[in-house]
C-alpha cells in the first residue's frame, strides 16, 4: 500500500506544472520550520553552534530556507522515477572540469573514492553513469531499508541509470572488489555514524565519522574527491567535483572530508542553505546515561589534533551548570566541576549562579563562562531567560533542588536537565533524574560524595579534583597578599542560624592564650556587631578587625595571609580549606560529615564533648583550650609563604 501510494503522489506531482510542487515545497518547509517541536530546536541549535559570528535573523534564515530544501528533496525523490531520461538532463548536467576529469582518468584508470555531503539535490547523483560516455562504473554504498517493499523500489528507482547500490550489510566486499578493479565507490560520508565511526570533530563538535571512505583509499591507493550538486534552481543543478589530496592512514580520510565540508559551510552559502541542518550530525556522545564522559570505541581525536595542528579539542558541547546558592555550597561543588571538565575536555562549561559569586568565579579556573542571574522578581527576568534560550546549551545540570530553578532551566531549554529525586518532591521539569536511594543516608555522606553519586548516572567517570588551588592558578581580580602567611585569621560569625556561632568571650580567651601573635578577624558587614565585640579593648596591632571591610574576593585573597584559620561552619571556612588555608572548624549542631572542608588542605574539626558525628552539639561545650590546643599543633606545621 505504501509503494502504491508513493508511486501514485509521485506520477501526480510529476504530471502537474512544477510551480505546484515549488509552492508545496515552501509551505511544507515553513510548516516544517514553524512548528514548536524537537526538531525545529536542533535545527536552530545547530545553526547556533557552527555560526556564532552570524545574527539570529540570519541563523533563522538559513534554516527557513534549508527545511524548504529538505521537503524539496523529499518530493523530488518522488518525482524522479516518473522523469524520462531526457527530462532529467534538461534539469541536471556535468560541470566541464568534472568531465575532463574523468576522462583524463578513463585514459590511465585509477580507482576513485567519491565522498558525497548531505545536500538536498544529492538524488541527482544517480544520474553520473548518464551524463558522460567515460564515467567508471560507479557503485553507491547506501544503508538498506527493512522493508522488502521500500527496499525494492529503492533499487530499482535509483539504479536505472547505470549505478549500482551496495549494501552496508552485504555490499562491502563488492566495494572493495570495485576498488581493485579501479572503479568508483561513492559514499555518503557522514558525521554521526554512531559506534562503528571514529570520534573525530565537525564544525567544532566532536562527532562520529564514518571511515569507509579513508579506509578504502588507504588501502588501495585511490583518488578522493568530494561530489555535489550544485542547485541552480529548483529540482535543477551542475554536478561538481573537488579533488581532494591522496591519503596515507585511513583517519586522513575523515579528517580530510569533513575539513573540505567545514570550509565549503563557512564560506558558500550555497551549502549553508542547501545542507540538511534537520539532521543532528552530533548525536555520538549525547547520550545522557554518557554525557559526562568522552569514550568511544575509536577515538581519533588524539590523531586529528597532530592533523590539524591543534593544542586541545574545540569546545562546541555546551554543558551548563546551575550553582548552588550559598557560598559554602558552591565551593564544595568546585572538585566535580574539576571532574566534569576533564570527563568532557569538549565541552564549554557554562556556570549559572547568584551575582554576588561573580568575582570569585571569575578567579577560580572552574568554568569557561560565567552567567549571573538576576534576582527573584526584578524587571526583565523574563526577557532574560528568553535570552538564554537563544544560545542553545545542550545540557543543564542542577546542583539546586528549587523550583525556581527548575523552571529557570525548563525556560532556557537545554533538551537534557540532570537533578537529584528525592521522594515526595516532584521535579517535572528535570529531563532525566538521578532518584535518591531509599537506603541513603544523607546526613552519613559527605555533599561532594552525594553529588559524586549523582553526576555518575550521567557518566561520570572521573574522581573529583580535591588538591587546593594554588595562588597562580587564579585570576580574575585575585591578588595574592604580600608578606606572604603572618596572621591568625578567625571567623567569628555564619550568615545564618546563630547557633552556629562559637561565644564572643571563647573567641576572647583563645586570643588572650597566644599573646605574641598577631590575629585577624573577617567576615560580612552583618558580622561586624561580633567581631567588634571580639576584638574590644584589644591593640589594633594585636587583632586587626577587617569584617564588613572587603568584598568577596578581597575577603578569598586576604585568606591567605592566614598561617592558621580558625572558624566557625560558614562559607569563609570552605574558601580557607580550598585555598589550601589549615583551618579549624569549630561545630555545634551542624553535621560535619556532611558539610565539612572537604579540600585536601589541614584541617581539625571539633565538636563539644559527647557530641554525635553527625552535629546536634551545643557550639558553647567546645572550650578556648581545645580549640588552642589543635592551633598550637597547626601553627608548628603551618606555612609562611602564601
Amino acid at each position: 500500500m505504501a509503494i502504491k501510494l508513493i508511486h501514485i503522489l509521485g506520477l501526480i506531482l510529476a504530471r502537474s506544472p512544477e510551480v505546484f510542487s515549488r509552492a508545496m515545497a515552501v509551505a511544507f518547509g515553513d510548516l516544517l520550520y514553524f512548528l514548536p517541536t524537537k526538531r525545529r530546536r536542533s535545527l536552530l541549535s545547530n545553526l547556533h553552534h557552527c555560526f556564532p559570528e552570524k545574527t539570529e535573523a540570519e541563523r533563522r534564515e538559513i534554516g527557513r530556507t534549508s527545511c524548504r530544501r529538505t521537503v524539496e528533496m523529499a518530493l523530488f525523490v518522488l518525482v524522479s522515477p516518473h522523469y524520462s531520461l531526457e527530462q532529467l538532463l534538461e534539469r541536471f548536467t556535468l560541470d566541464p572540469d568534472f568531465e575532463r576529469t574523468i576522462d583524463q582518468n578513463a585514459e590511465n584508470p585509477e580507482p576513485a573514492i567519491i565522498v558525497v555531503p548531505h545536500l538536498c539535490l544529492m538524488e541527482s547523483l544517480t544520474l553520473l553513469p548518464a551524463l558522460s560516455k567515460t564515467v567508471p562504473q560507479v557503485g553507491t554504498i547506501y544503508r538498506p531499508l527493512k522493508q522488502a517493499p521500500l527496499e525494492d523500489w529503492v533499487l530499482r528507482t535509483r539504479q536505472r541509470f547505470g549505478m549500482r547500490l551496495l549494501s552496508r550489510k552485504e555490499g562491502f566486499a563488492e566495494a572493495i572488489q570495485m576498488a581493485r578493479e579501479k572503479k568508483a565507490v561513492t559514499i555518503l560520508f557522514d558525521q554521526n555514524a554512531g559506534n562503528i565511526g571514529a570520534l573525530s570533530t565537525f564544525m567544532g563538535r566532536v562527532c562520529s565519522s564514518t571511515e569507509l571512505p579513508g579506509m578504502l583509499a588507504a588501502r588501495f591507493k585511490a583518488r578522493v574527491g568530494a561530489v555535489w550538486t550544485e542547485r541552480t534552481g529548483f529540482w535543477r543543478g551542475v554536478i561538481r567535483l573537488e579533488e581532494l589530496s591522496k591519503v596515507r592512514e585511513s583517519v586522513d580520510g575523515i579528517f580530510m572530508a569533513n575539513d573540505w565540508l567545514e570550509k565549503k559551510l563557512r564560506t558558500d552559502t550555497g551549502f549553508q542553505n542547501d545542507w540538511l541542518w534537520l539532521h543532528d550530525r552530533w548525536r555520538t556522545q549525547d547520550q545522557w546515561d554518557r554525557r559526562l564522559q568522552l569514550k568511544h570505541r575509536r577515538n581519533s581525536l588524539e590523531d586529528e589534533l597532530y592533523w590539524r595542528g591543534w593544542d586541545k579539542i574545540p569546545k562546541g558541547t555546551r554543558i551548563w551548570v546551575r550553582l548552588p546558592n550559598w557560598l559554602g555550597d558552591v565551593i564544595m561543588a568546585m572538585p566535580l566541576l574539576r571532574a566534569i571538565r576533564q570527563g568532557r575536555p569538549d565541552a564549554e562549561i557554562t556556570l549559572l549562579a547568584r551575582k554576588q559569586f561573580k568575582p570569585l568565579l571569575e578567579a577560580f579556573p572552574v568554568g569557561d563562562r560565567l552567567i549571573t542571574l538576576p534576582d527573584k522578581g526584578s524587571a526583565g527576568e523574563r526577557a532574560f531567560f528568553k535570552g538564554l534560550a537563544l544560545e542553545y546549551p545542550d545540557t543543564q545540570i542542577l546542583l539546586t533542588n528549587s523550583f525556581r530553578g527548575d523552571r529557570e532551566a525548563k525556560r532556557i531549554g537545554a533538551p537534557q536537565r540532570f537533578g537529584i529525586l528525592r521522594k515526595g518532591k516532584p521535579r517535572p521539569f528535570l529531563t532525566h533524574h538521578w532518584e535518591l536511594p531509599t537506603d541513603f543516608d544523607e546526613a552519613t555522606v559527605h555533599q561532594t560524595e552525594l553529588w559524586r553519586q549523582f553526576l555518575a548516572e550521567f557518566g561520570l567517570n572521573k574522581k573529583p579534583d580535591f588538591a587546593p588551588f594554588k595562588a597562580d592558578e587564579l585570576g580574575g581580580d585575585f591578588k595574592v597578599p604580600a608578606g606572604g602567611r603572618q596572621t591568625i585569621g578567625l571567623i567569628c560569625g555564619t550568615e545564618n542560624e546563630p547557633a552556629k556561632r562559637w561565644p564572643v568571650e571563647q573567641w576572647r580567651a583563645l586570643i588572650e592564650q597566644f599573646p605574641e601573635e598577631h590575629f585577624t578577624l573577617f567576615g560580612t558587614k552583618n558580622d561586624r556587631a561580633i567581631t567588634d565585640q571580639v576584638a574590644e579593648s584589644f591593640a589594633s596591632q594585636s587583632v586587626l578587625n577587617r569584617a564588613g571591610e572587603t568584598n568577596l574576593i578581597e575577603y578569598a585573597s586576604e585568606l591567605l595571609s592566614c598561617r592558621v584559620l580558625v572558624t566557625n561552619d560558614t562559607g569563609g571556612m570552605h574558601l580557607a580549606n580550598a585555598l589550601g588555608v589549615p583551618v579549624i572548624v569549630v561545630f555545634g549542631p551542624t553535621n560535619p560529615i556532611r558539610t565539612g572542608p572537604c579540600f585536601d588542605g589541614p584541617k581539625v574539626l571539633l565538636q563539644p564533648p559527647g557530641c554525635a558525628p553527625t552535629g546536634g552539639g551545643d557550639i558553647s561545650q567546645v572550650t578556648p583550650e581545645k580549640v588552642a590546643e589543635a592551633l598550637r599543633e597547626l601553627l608548628k606545621e603551618a606555612p609562611t609563604n602564601a
